[in-house]
């Protein structure tokens, strides 16, 4: 009974609908993080009757025809890129993206990951990490004995030196940008990594045409809205019981067929 193969492909697909809820949930105080969201799509039809095909010797032709589908599948777990709320920290290290851009972070393995997570501190080296320790590129060294630091919108880093009243640029922080952002890949850590879908990163200092500025002081919230969340794993939930009460009333039927008595 083809109503079985369905209604298990339904559950598998709430299965993962849920999956991406809970990650999203579960990442609600994750800073910079973005939600997903899970798109499914039909599975192949089994034509019984093909729409158009003629019906007599007369030219009589079917309007409709007879196509039963076979279930659903997941299409794609796309990121939706919506601004977060800026939280303030009064740490002069943090920086929230206002606009469209991403960090960039230099890897272990040489590669460049790209953030929306500003949350930084300085190394023993006085260098500009995340908090795995990560340089945050092109690389800005904070010297010691400085009485102050600013990180411009544009994003210039100065500091201020005891004795000398004029401050002192050190660096300048640049912002990546993509193609098509839902393309790049999560790796975990609050990092994403280029791909072939999400084109190649076009790099430009902050408050340039396209690109976002940055915000001292601040870290970008995760975009999750719990109230959202919460009512599509309702959703999700009821449709997952609903495809579970369809394989009992299959398997119903086959057992009422197979108790059948000549």
């Amino acid at each position: 009974m083809q109503a079985l193969r369905t209604a298990a492909s339904g559950m598998s697909a709430q299965q993962l609908n849920v999956e991406v809820i809970s990650n999203n949930i579960a990442n609600m105080n994750t800073v910079g993080f973005k939600r997903q969201r899970a798109e499914f799509q039909d599975l192949i039809y089994q034509t019984i009757e093909r729409a158009g095909s003629q019906s007599s010797s007369d030219g009589n032709v079917v309007p409709t025809g007879v196509q039963v589908g076979g279930g659903v599948k997941a299409g794609s777990v796309y990121r939706i890129n919506q601004q977060g709320t800026p939280t303030m920290t009064n740490n002069p290290l943090d920086v929230a993206i206002q606009g469209k851009g991403f960090l960039q972070i230099l890897l272990p393995s040489g590669e460049t990951g790209y953030t929306r997570a500003g949350n930084f501190s300085t190394n023993d080296q006085g260098q500009i990490v995340t908090e795995d320790g990560y340089t945050v590129l092109p690389g800005v060294t904070v010297p010691q004995n400085i009485t102050g630091l600013t990180i411009g919108k544009t994003g210039l880093v100065q500091v201020n030196v005891e004795g000398d009243p004029q401050p002192q640029t050190i660096g300048q922080i640049e912002l990546a940008n993509f193609m098509n952002e839902g393309g790049l890949e999560s790796v975990g850590d609050n990092l994403l990594m280029e791909t072939a879908a999400s084109g190649p990163a076009n790099i430009a200092a902050p408050g340039q045409p396209g690109f976002g500025t940055l915000l001292q002081n601040y870290t970008e919230a995760s975009n999750v809205d719990s109230v959202s969340e919460i009512t599509a794993l309702i959703v999700a939930q009821r449709a997952y019981e609903m495809n579970s009460k369809v394989i009992t009333t299959a398997d119903q039927m086959l057992q009422t067929t197979s108790n059948l008595r000549s």
